[in-house]
């Protein structure tokens, strides 16, 4: 039999499965339909018979209904097609043509699955369906619904029919196409392919989102209501809502439904006033006012209490918005009332707000609403607190919600810790019955957070101390600003500035413009010591500054200017520092105390001081809590304990990935921490191509004894009488002998492989390394020595930093590879031989060059920089020196910064110029000089 020759039935899917699960059964009384219409079936029919109905088994064929769609289709070309299956392939071909004009409304179906259905129907399209489901013939559902009783139970047509539209709504849409639409992939999973309890996709969660699509647009009509208040007196009249009606079709025709009453349909069709009643009756079920309604024949308008209006603003309008029904309020009404959490402060600003904050008790919290953001007054709350739905307030009249009106009855909320409060206000929000809402404070506290709310502005004049040897750039005119503003006020702060932005001049600065007769005490790594306390000499001359450091450290006398000191003797003398009375303390590189159970940062903490500041360029490397680390050291209590940190923050922003916590992390702690970047708008502009800085390390005990065993041993052999050649090769053998002490003890000592804890420019080249690729950024590392590269080579190997290693034995081809690979970003640190890759080379990936041993020629520097400070650097470049202090090399480093009589020699002649030194000449230029 062909496929129009039989009957066909639609069977629904079960309601434990989605609807693109139904079938399609083809069926005979006496013949088999044949196996090109799906697998055989056992069916029983309701026949006619003698008597009245009979359920008997009948010859059938089932198809999955994705399957069954064409061939529906093809019956409608069929001569004498039977009648059930010219039913369905107009049923079919009716439902394509509504999935063609969109008619398809995601869903989710009474077993949670994600699901699709057919509609909005406007009125063509419902009558459309009636007129079909009215032309059912009796064979098209004569598959029983349950044949126990005595009287077989049939499908109604009108209900199985909008089945099996929702089965082809189910079926066409999975697609690809579906994820874009609905921004859901379970709406493009397979029919069957899925995991819900029957095949479906579970999207139970969705159910609520797929309501709101769909809202009031199941018919051609929307009901609309109007709010009216007889003579505009909104202070004795009451509300009525008056019934309107909106066409879906053209949003632009409305009628009040008392028209549609009078007969007058204003184009609406015939069914309008049916269609209004089930409109009026659908909006019933969200809101009980509307029941009275029902009883009318013919719904036109309702009274409203009080207590109707106030149970709309309290969230009966969102649900009948949910519902499809608009809600039209009288004009010039205000709904600008919100409401607000209020950290009540009285009273001056204390001198030293952070310690106050520290020791108060709990601060008063309130409830204060405002209109249109500004705070009502306590006489307008009075008012609001009274109940009713609509108020007068300031010459206009406003909506009260009944939470609004609560609050402003019960304004009393339980006190935050000072602290908590201050944090409250500075996020701009806090938890209230685990609801966020706004919170500001007001008296000295409101003031406080604005002042201290943007760190890189305000009002204080931005001037350098006169006493400064520089010009600060506007940036660091900026930091300075800050940083003055917040140690003065007791908070401390962390300057988290890129590398290379001037972090040590705005410290010194700092210094200067506080004026405090208390010394500082700066903290930080044994390689940066030379470094500060150049600094400090170069930019504020005279300002005393000592190392508390080495075997003879003491603080007698110590009572003003700088005091440097490293991190591992802070850790043994704690206690001494501890006991001295410091203006403010700087922990430089303040990432060395981020792990708060450290030994390092337990004895920092224990050390007092008007103010701190942190210096870093990565305030946070791994996690959070090293930001809390550092932060809780400069502004103890502001971000709670430890413990406290994580459940309010860390879980939220690391492990929740939630944006709008980490946004109000941010708002936290943007006034405790200063972060510039040289691609920063107002920055990098102001910044040189090319910003060079020295890098001053001392000598390890190894090294000094090593360096003055060379001097003595070579220097003495020169003095004994050489000349010539001979003393020219001596010199040779002194000054490379003494490079090599100060690059590493390995170097000298010809030994494979060189720690740390041997060498601090070492350690600085480490911590450089550390700084410059947590930053994203990319270096290349100079030296003279390809022993000394090799060195660095299987050092930085051992501590997971990939390199590339390029030197005058390297083959050409090699070279280029390297070239390539460091260009394309495959390693960070690129090792290079001064000679070998000092010039021909593009290397403009690197935004860092480090001279890990100096040369004599500043030219052949130069030159080696220019491989990164070339036409194509987009960046601006860092060049690093790395000096070790009193020695020849810090020497050399002088000479060609003041351009005395033997920097002529230095820029000229190198090595060599300085073979023609004499014998005193020569001992002035190499002894150690001890700091």
């Amino acid at each position: 039999m062909g496929p129009g020759q039989c009957a066909v039935v639609f069977e629904p899917a079960s309601p434990t499965e989605p609807a693109c699960a139904g079938t399609v059964l083809f069926w005979d009384v006496d013949h088999d339909p044949g196996p090109d219409l799906g697998e055989p079936a056992e069916v029983r029919a309701a026949l006619p018979s003698e008597g009245g109905v009979a359920v008997l088994p009948v010859r059938a064929r089932r198809l999955p209904l994705v399957d069954a769609l064409p061939v529906l289709l093809a019956a409608r070309g069929v001569d004498r097609a039977h009648p059930a299956a010219a039913f369905y392939a107009a049923a079919a071909g009716t439902a394509l043509h509504l999935a063609a004009r969109g008619r398809l409304l995601p869903g989710v179906s009474a077993a949670g699955d994600a699901a699709w259905r057919m509609g909005p129907f406007d009125v063509v399209d419902i009558e459309r369906l009636r007129a079909l489901a009215a032309a059912m013939p009796a064979a098209a559902h004569a598959v029983p619904l349950d044949a126990d009783g005595e009287e077989p139970l049939l499908p109604e047509p009108e209900a199985l029919l909008r089945a099996f539209y929702d089965a082809v709504a189910d079926s066409l849409p999975r697609t690809a196409g579906a994820t874009r639409i609905t921004g859901e992939d379970r709406y493009a999973a397979p029919c069957g392919g899925g995991a819900g309890d029957g095949g479906g996709v579970a999207a139970e969660d969705l159910r609520e989102w797929s309501r709101q699509v769909a809202a009031g647009v199941d018919t051609g009509l929307r009901v609309a209501l109007r709010l009216e208040v007889p003579g505009g007196d909104f202070e004795r009249g009451r509300f009525h809502a008056v019934v309107r009606l909106r066409d879906l079709a053209d949003p632009t025709r409305v009628v009040d439904a008392e028209r549609l009453w009078a007969g007058d349909d204003h184009g609406f069709g015939e069914r309008a006033t049916f269609e209004a009643v089930l409109a009026v009756r659908r909006a019933a079920r969200v809101w009980s006012p509307l029941e009275s309604l029902l009883s009318d024949a013919e719904p036109v308008a309702i009274d409203l209490l009080d207590e109707d209006v106030s149970d709309l603003l309290g969230g009966a309008e969102d649900r009948l918005a949910a519902a499809g029904v608009e809600l039209e309020w009288p004009p010039g009404l205000s709904r600008d009332l919100g409401s607000r959490v209020l950290v009540r402060t009285t009273g001056p600003q204390p001198e030293d707000p952070a310690e106050h904050l520290r020791t108060s008790p709990p601060l008063p919290l309130s409830w204060q609403l405002t209109l249109a953001g500004e705070p009502l007054t306590d006489a307008e709350m009075d008012t609001v607190a009274k109940g009713r739905p609509v108020v007068g307030l300031r010459d206009r009249w406003v909506l009260v919600e009944p939470e609004l009106a609560r609050r402003a009855r019960e304004r009393a909320l339980p006190p935050l810790p000072a602290f908590d409060a201050l944090g409250a206000a500075l996020v701009g929000s806090t938890t209230v019955d685990d609801d966020r809402v706004e919170a500001v404070a007001d008296g000295w506290l409101g003031a406080l957070v604005e002042r201290i709310g943007e760190p890189d502005g305000g009002p204080e004049d931005l001037h350098q101390p006169a006493a400064l040897r520089a010009v600060l750039r506007d940036y660091q005119l900026r930091g300075l600003r800050w940083l003055d503003r917040m140690t003065s006020l007791g908070f401390g702060g962390c300057l988290a500035d890129d590398m290379g932005l001037g972090k040590t001049v705005m410290l010194i600065a700092l210094h200067l413009r506080r004026a405090d007769d208390r010394p500082t005490l700066v903290v930080c790594p044994a390689s940066l010591l030379g470094n500060w306390e150049r600094e400090v000499g170069k930019f504020a001359p005279g300002t005393p500054v000592r190392r508390f450091h080495g075997g003879a450290r003491s603080l007698a006398g110590a009572d003003r200017g700088f005091v440097l000191t490293t991190y591992g003797t802070m850790r043994v003398d704690a206690a001494a520092l501890a006991a001295h009375d410091w203006g403010l303390v700087v922990a430089d590189e303040a990432q060395h105390v981020k792990n708060r159970l450290s030994g390092t940062a337990k004895a920092l903490r224990s050390i007092p001081a008007g103010a701190k500041v942190a210096l870093t360029g990565t305030p946070v490397e791994n996690n959070l809590t090293e930001l809390w680390s550092i932060l809780d050291w400069t502004t103890p209590g502001l971000l709670g304990r430890v413990g406290q940190f994580r459940d309010r923050w860390v879980r939220p922003v690391e492990l929740e990935r939630d944006g709008h916590a980490a946004a109000r992390l941010g708002r936290l702690v943007r006034p405790l921490l200063l972060r510039r970047r040289k691609s920063d708008p107002g920055i990098a502009p102001e910044l040189p191509p090319k910003t060079e800085t020295d890098h001053l390390v001392s000598l390890t005990p190894e090294q000094t004894a090593l360096y003055e065993r060379v001097v003595a041993d070579v220097l003495g052999e020169i003095e004994a009488g050489a000349d010539g050649i001979a003393r020219r090769g001596l010199v040779l053998k002194l000054l490379v002998g003494l490079k090599q002490v100060c690059n590493h003890p390995a170097h000298y000592l010809k030994e494979p492989d060189a720690t740390a804890a041997r060498s601090e420019k070492l350690q600085a080249l480490d911590e450089l390394v550390d700084t410059i690729a947590a930053e994203g950024g990319a270096a290349l590392v100079f030296t003279q020595y390809v022993q000394m590269a090799r060195l660095l080579e299987r050092h930085l190997g051992d501590r997971g930093v990939p390199t590339r290693f390029l030197h005058g034995g390297t083959p050409v081809p090699r070279r280029e590879e390297m070239v390539a690979e460091f260009q394309e970003g495959k390693v960070p640190v690129f090792l290079l031989s001064l000679k070998a890759a000092g010039t021909g080379l593009n290397l403009t990936r690197a935004d860092h060059v480090v001279h890990y041993d100096r040369w004599w020629n500043p030219a052949v520097e130069d030159q080696a920089t220019d491989r990164a400070y070339r036409i194509g650097q987009t960046r601006p470049v860092q060049v690093h020196r790395l000096i070790a202090a009193g020695t020849l090399e810090e020497r050399i480093a002088a000479l060609l910064e003041s351009k005395q009589e033997l920097a002529s020699a230095v820029l000229g002649g190198g090595e060599a110029a300085l073979s023609e030194l004499s014998n005193a000449e020569l001992r002035r230029l190499v002894e150690l000089r001890r700091a």
